[in-house]
């Protein structure tokens, strides 16, 4: 008896030792990429998922990384291999909508957006999705879908410039002259250098008689 527990306990200290490793490696991945040292956190990441397929804190901070070197193509790959394990990790969601993004696929990029806004209305990345869905609709030619996204986006985090310029824009090529003149102001307001909404004001106000 007395050595059947010696040899539990011996198996125990081992499981929590290699549960210890395989944690102090998940927390060194996101450090690394908090620190941008992303081709660490990338491999660190790579050797947990090889360990622990199923892990999907790895994929997330994998997915962050290669954003972040740019590498758009090798994010959308690892993601989307991610949301074969756990489809509506909205973490990962959001990586293979921005991967999709980057790469110009904006019908799958604004599928995966959509998804996140339903998955995590209130999700820690949620302004800048609807920026996103607000750039896509404006490839698109679908300005009034821009206005309402770009609308959420400001919402969300209103002290942007640029995103006041790009609802401006919206609202420009919708022919909503009046609404596209605050949104302009705003921006100049929050950065009275900002180009484009200088040149979109002038241009509003022209259309105003203004």
């Amino acid at each position: 008896m007395m050595k059947t527990k010696l040899v539990y306990l011996t198996l125990f200290v081992a499981f929590v030792s290699v549960v210890g490793l395989w944690a102090q490696d998940k927390e060194d991945a996101l450090v690394q990429y908090r620190n941008g040292n992303y081709d660490r956190a990338i491999s660190i990441c790579s050797d947990e998922i090889k360990r622990m397929p199923n892990n999907m804190d790895s994929y997330v901070v994998l997915g962050w990384s290669y954003l972040k070197k740019g590498d758009y193509q090798n994010a959308l790959d690892s993601g989307l291999q991610g949301l074969k394990i756990t489809r509506y990790d909205a973490r990962v969601v959001e990586i293979v909508g921005e991967a999709d993004y980057y790469l110009g696929k904006n019908l799958d990029a604004l599928k995966y957006f959509e998804e996140y806004s339903v998955i995590a209305p209130t999700g820690d990345r949620i302004e800048l999705v609807y920026y996103y869905m607000g750039e896509i609709f404006i490839r698109l030619g679908e300005y009034h879908h821009a206005d309402i996204a770009f609308t959420t986006a400001v919402y969300h985090y209103p002290n942007l410039a640029r995103w006041w310029a790009r609802l401006g824009y919206a609202r420009e090529m919708a022919e909503d002259w009046k609404y596209a003149r605050t949104a302009y102001e705003k921006a100049i307001q929050l950065n009275n250098l900002q180009k484009d909404a200088i040149r979109g004001l002038a241009r509003v106000k022209q259309k105003l008689g203004a």
